[in-house]
């Protein structure tokens, strides 16, 4: 296979508009593959559990879309003291801090407001030495803002996906062993009814060694093109005009890579090979629905409308992965597990035993589905869904998942626990997306995963089935 150099990888691909994305490291790093960081200087942070936190002092950057539901999520949960809010809006912050005064029982009184400049939240941290920070705003200011945080004492929770070129997921590492402090990415699906239930049969082996998964976000988001000014369109938009991967992956992989216990003692990321489908839909919907001089008809689409990589491990598992935020179809993440002994896959939920499943099917060539499933349910329930699931449901948040994951990160922080989720694996689902550019580009060229961990994911424990 050709090897390619910087300038010519620059030159095929038309990458160099990346750089603006904060994407321009990927062109250095990703198509080399196993790049490491050259700091050695930080604890392994695959276990850590910090010290007990008894009252938490939480602050929010970026209170838009997702930050605003978090802020309702954490002002009603226990141990908490919202102490500050950053957006660069006020009245998003104004919105915010009444949400917060108006439902959390007196507990969050004295909520300091800092909006109108780009480095409100640099100000905020110095002023207000906040416990946790929860991140949520534009892809390219995930990783600077995360790793100020720690580099100012504070645990940082990230919004997806953790950082957008390799380069800056070291820098994610590296800082957070150094520091001691978290920085988990917030993969909310992975605490899906659902999800959580696939990954206690797994850990009881009903499906036998695992063998495939598949993993999507498949997720028709065109309409976020009328968000010009402000909200998520604003600036995802020019992402999928200048770069062509899988973008947004986690939401898919996080619980498929849970499932397989990969980065955690059992099995590890190793390559990945990714095509793009011709970019067509977002080029036809701008034409069809803005003026000719409209800025999006200024931009040539150039990621492409449906993405399919495919992960293989260490162990040769496989997993499938796509993502299209395009294509006029209905909503899919896949979330499939195929073992030696049976299938889980959902949308819709379905589940096929060798030998049946017991009660529904007789055998395995035909799918146990909809309401023959209750029973299944119920019995296999994770037992963390049956303590919080019911709670977590009354307070929303995609069915329930935001706020069991919220809920959580407080417990985890207030016991002195181990979270669910650590940095490592926050940048491992993170890396599918450069990576992926990089194949693309490369027309299929396998990428090697860096090794976020240094080899300790040998002695990361599994994640348990918490109670």
């Amino acid at each position: 296979m050709k090897n390619y150099s910087r300038r010519k990888f620059i030159k095929k691909s038309g990458l160099s508009a990346i750089a603006s994305l904060g994407g321009s490291t990927l062109l250095n790093n990703s198509c080399d593959g196993n790049l490491e960081s050259t700091s050695r200087k930080g604890k392994y942070m695959g276990d850590f559990k910090a010290p007990k936190i008894n009252t938490i002092q939480v602050a929010f950057i970026g209170v838009g879309a997702r930050g605003t539901g978090h802020a309702k999520h954490i002002a009603k949960i226990e141990g908490t003291e919202i102490v500050a809010i950053s957006d660069l809006y006020e009245d998003l912050v104004n919105r915010s801090v009444k949400n917060c005064i108006d439902i959390g029982n007196g507990r969050h009184k004295n909520i300091k407001r800092y909006f109108g400049g780009e480095s409100e939240w640099k100000k905020m941290l110095d002023e207000v030495k906040p416990d946790i920070v929860f991140i949520s705003t534009n892809w390219k200011n995930h990783a600077p803002m995360a790793i100020e945080v720690m580099n100012k004492g504070a645990h940082a929770f990230v919004e997806v996906p953790i950082a957008v070129t390799i380069e800056e997921m070291w820098q994610i590492v590296d800082t957070s062993e150094q520091t001691q402090k978290h920085c988990m990415m917030m993969e909310n699906v992975n605490y899906g009814r659902e999800e959580l239930l696939y990954l206690n049969l797994c850990r009881q082996n009903i499906i036998g060694d695992l063998l495939h998964g598949e993993a999507a976000y498949i997720h028709e988001l065109r309409f976020q093109m009328k968000e010009e000014e402000r909200g998520t369109g604003s600036w995802r938009t020019h992402h999928y005009a200048n770069r062509n991967g899988n973008l947004y992956p986690t939401h898919g992989l996080g619980p498929v890579a849970q499932y397989m216990n990969l980065s955690r003692g059992e099995d590890q990321f190793n390559s990945i090979v990714s095509f793009s489908s011709p970019s067509k839909g977002r080029n036809l919907y701008s034409k069809n629905n803005y003026s000719k001089d409209h800025k999006w008809n200024a931009l040539d689409f150039k990621g492409g409308d449906l993405n399919t990589s495919i992960l293989k491990s260490q162990l040769g598992r496989t997993i499938m992965i796509q993502w299209d935020e395009t294509s006029p179809r209905p909503y899919s993440r896949h979330n499939l597990i195929q073992g030696t002994k049976g299938i889980l896959a959902g949308f819709p939920a379905r589940i096929a035993l060798e030998g049946g499943v017991p009660g529904i099917t007789k055998d395995h060539h035909r799918w146990a589905e909809g309401d023959s499933l209750d029973e299944f349910f119920e019995k296999y329930d994770h037992p963390m869904y049956k303590r919080l699931g019911s709670l977590a449901k009354k307070m929303g948040g995609h069915g329930g998942m935001d706020f069991m994951m919220l809920y959580r990160i407080i417990e985890c922080l207030r016991n002195g626990q181990a979270l669910d989720q650590n940095v490592y694996e926050g940048c491992f689902w993170s890396a599918v997306a450069p990576l992926s550019e990089a194949s693309v580009v490369q027309e299929g060229l396998p990428q090697k995963f860096p090794d976020f961990t240094r080899e300790n994911w040998k002695i990361t424990k599994p994640l348990g089935i918490i109670s």
